[in-house]
């Protein structure tokens, strides 16, 4: 989302933004491919749908709830890359999407994208938001989420994504309608990444410790070559 002078940003900018850091951070945690349609649909409810449905509210600059809706085969595909990603074998992992581990792992995931979002609208649009603490259900049933989000003028949306395997879920999003404009310009602050932070510290510090042990070794070397021809070697 880049936002420049003259342009106007509105409730599907704010959705481009959101799906982008679902896809990066559940493609990245299950190191696999995690797409989105290019089609997103008008909707006027939310809904938590079967078999499992989260939520989280975000407030401040504006405010908005987020639903993302999975079946029972997406919820276990994503669950089990997870893991299986971070280095757990399979033996140790649950069977069912009705396992509380199950609904602990996609809250955890859910966070980590609301988080990466919250971010992108600070940096991009330099306004702030918070979230709450997303909320698993497992269902049965399809439930109207009825939610005090502090939306006066709602607009929601709802897009589909799939998975590696194949499997669909749903994303929907609902916001007060409004508009961002720019003023002037500005230049948006960089993205902190840690991983890259820890491997440009963990990389300087062999570059700074390599030529003292490379001159270590060859002042051995010498010592040993005086040595032997001191003997007459």
């Amino acid at each position: 989302m880049t936002l420049t002078t003259d342009d106007t940003l509105g409730t599907n900018d704010l959705l481009v933004t959101l799906c982008t850091s679902v896809t990066r951070v559940l493609s990245m945690a299950t190191n696999s491919q995690v797409q989105y349609s290019a089609v997103v649909q008008r909707i006027k409810k939310t809904y938590l749908k079967p078999d499992i449905g989260c939520f989280v509210l975000f407030d401040g600059g504006f405010s908005g709830l987020v639903i993302i809706n999975l079946s029972a085969d997406a919820a276990m595909e994503l669950y089990r890359s997870y893991l299986l990603n971070m280095g757990l074998s399979k033996d140790d992992l649950a069977n069912s999407h009705t396992a509380d581990e199950v609904s602990n792992v996609m809250g955890e995931l859910m966070n980590q994208v609301v988080g990466d979002f919250t971010g992108k609208v600070r940096r991009e649009m330099q306004t702030h938001i918070t979230q709450n603490q997303p909320k698993m259900l497992v269902l049965n049933k399809q439930v109207q989420l009825s939610v005090d989000a502090n939306l006066d003028n709602p607009e929601a949306r709802r897009v589909t994504f799939y998975t590696a395997g194949g499997n669909i879920f749903y994303l929907e999003l609902a916001v007060d309608s409004t508009e961002f404009i720019k003023l002037h310009d500005f230049d948006a602050s960089e993205e902190i990444d840690p991983d890259a932070i820890m491997e440009q510290t963990n990389q300087a510090t062999a570059n700074a410790n390599h030529p003292a042990a490379a001159a270590a070794g060859t002042g051995d070397d010498d010592e040993t070559a005086a040595l032997l021809k001191s003997l007459g070697m």
